[in-house]
């Protein structure tokens, strides 16, 4: 069997649906390839899962802390019922895959074959073959190809670790029950969302952490959400470099043996849970069939134009090695199948790409870190502006957390914004258009009281004002 297209996608991700609409109004014949299960990781086991979970784990902390934070009123927390808060989480996935991929696909009109895809012919003349679940293998041409098969949890080299029984960001939202004890390895955005995820609905959490959290944002961060999750009990190892992994037959539970400052020391728990990043999912593609070169994570080697060393083979979103986020998987699908078929030679670029992690209070930034500004050789100046003196946050009755801002001490002009607060992602989003203005540009702005936002204002008002002597709205 053969078929023959104007764009053939690997994937149904965000990226993979973002490039076959745009592809469509363009007037191309799109087929997409799928060999699991339709909508890729943010819909079902990324994006929309944790999130539904940590709202629902805040939900509890909320009726737990409540009668600490406001007088008068008082709450209590039962038990979890772990199956039906899972049963929830699988019922919001259901109805997005549904509504946000499925429909839209009948309604756009592409084919999707379900199967494996792998490259086969040559650079000049490739093609795809898909094979079924059923074993039928169907030849696929096409005048471009577009890879967005995304990426998976990694595995690092750490000796009995393949051994050993594990969680992953994927398979941790499908517990039956809340484990007894958990060790989380690594610092990053999922590993702080699902470390504090699993505390507040009733494990005892420890977190390894080989240099600090949240190692690529500002250091302020990793003081402010360390002291947070510190608080609400989880036990935070910073340092810890993981040697070995197994399980005792005895206790059955895992033991992690670890360097910790120079002297060997041994942590357990009910269950560990791997989050020490990602790798792109490329290894069953046969891409140097067909002179796709790859990196040494796997991911496919593209130019700011997202064309790999086959011109004729496109690469969109995690596969790439890019910024792992479902909005820059989309702008990556849109932007391929632009150049792609109308010569547009669109560039990505990320100077203004903000990014968001869900931990409560949440951190968002956007820009530069002070860090990278120095870096860029940018000689910069920076504020850091305390929760308590935002508003909005003393009425929350929650003032963890700051605002930083990071200006170009030359030009006065906002380069980044980091936050740790109560909607944070808010800020950072605020923040895209805030970028590139001036300090006074951004003071002369208007900014209504008792918003979060409020608080871009606030910070650049900090590099002239001393802000603790100002009245509300001053």
């Amino acid at each position: 069997m053969a078929t023959t297209v104007d764009l053939v996608i690997i994937g149904s991700g965000g990226a993979a649906f973002a490039a076959a609409i745009r592809a469509v109004e363009l007037g191309q014949r799109v087929a997409m390839v799928e060999r699991g299960t339709v909508g890729g990781t943010c819909v079902n086991t990324g994006c929309v899962p944790s999130k539904a979970l940590l709202a629902a784990a805040e939900a509890r902390h909320v009726a737990e802390d409540a009668d600490h934070r406001f007088p008068g009123i008082t709450t209590n927390a039962g038990p979890v019922d772990m199956p039906a808060v899972i049963a929830g989480k699988d019922g919001l996935v259901t109805q997005l895959r549904t509504e946000r991929y499925l429909d839209v696909a009948d309604a756009h009109g592409w084919r999707t074959m379900t199967g494996e895809a792998r490259f086969d012919g040559t650079a000049e003349d490739p093609f795809l073959r898909v094979t079924t679940p059923e074993g039928t293998v169907e030849s696929v041409h096409a005048k471009h190809y577009l890879v967005a098969t995304g990426s998976h949890p990694w595995v690092p080299p750490i000796d009995g670790l393949a051994d050993t029984d594990h969680l992953t960001s994927t398979t941790v939202m499908d517990l039956g029950v809340v484990p007894a004890s958990l060790l989380v390895l690594g610092g990053g955005y999922v590993a702080l969302e699902q470390a504090q995820l699993l505390a507040r609905l009733g494990s005892q959490v420890t977190m390894l952490v080989r240099s600090r959290l949240a190692s690529h944002e500002e250091p302020e961060v990793a003081s402010t959400m360390g002291q947070v999750l510190t608080d609400e009990g989880i036990r935070l190892v910073d340092g810890a470099h993981v040697t070995r992994v197994v399980r005792d037959p005895g206790t059955g539970k895992v033991v992690a043996t670890a360097t910790v400052a120079g002297e060997q020391r041994v942590f357990e728990a009910e269950h560990l849970l791997l989050a020490v990043g990602r790798r792109p999912t490329t290894a069953r593609l046969n891409l140097p069939q067909v002179g796709v070169s790859t990196g040494h994570l796997g991911h496919v080697v593209v130019t700011d134009e997202l064309t790999s060393t086959n011109p004729r083979v496109w690469a969109a979103g995690d596969v790439t090695g890019h910024p792992a986020f479902v909005y820059v998987a989309a702008r990556h699908g849109t932007l391929a199948v632009e150049n792609a078929f109308t010569g547009a030679h669109r560039s990505v670029d990320y100077s203004h790409l903000p990014r968001v992690t869900f931990t409560s209070p949440s951190i968002g930034a956007v820009g530069l870190t002070e860090q990278q500004a120095l870096t860029a050789g940018i000689r910069c100046d920076c504020r850091v502006v305390p929760l308590h003196l935002l508003s909005r946050a003393q009425v929350n009755r929650d003032t963890r957390g700051f605002i930083k801002m990071v200006i170009d001490a030359d030009t006065s002009t906002i380069i980044g914004i980091t936050a740790v607060a109560k909607d944070a992602g808010e800020l950072a989003a605020a923040g895209v258009h805030v970028l590139g203005k001036t300090l006074d540009e951004v003071i002369d702005s208007w900014a209504p009281y008792l918003t979060i936002t409020e608080g871009i204002r606030i910070a650049a008002k900090a590099f002239t004002t001393d802000i603790s002597t100002l009245s509300c709205c001053a």
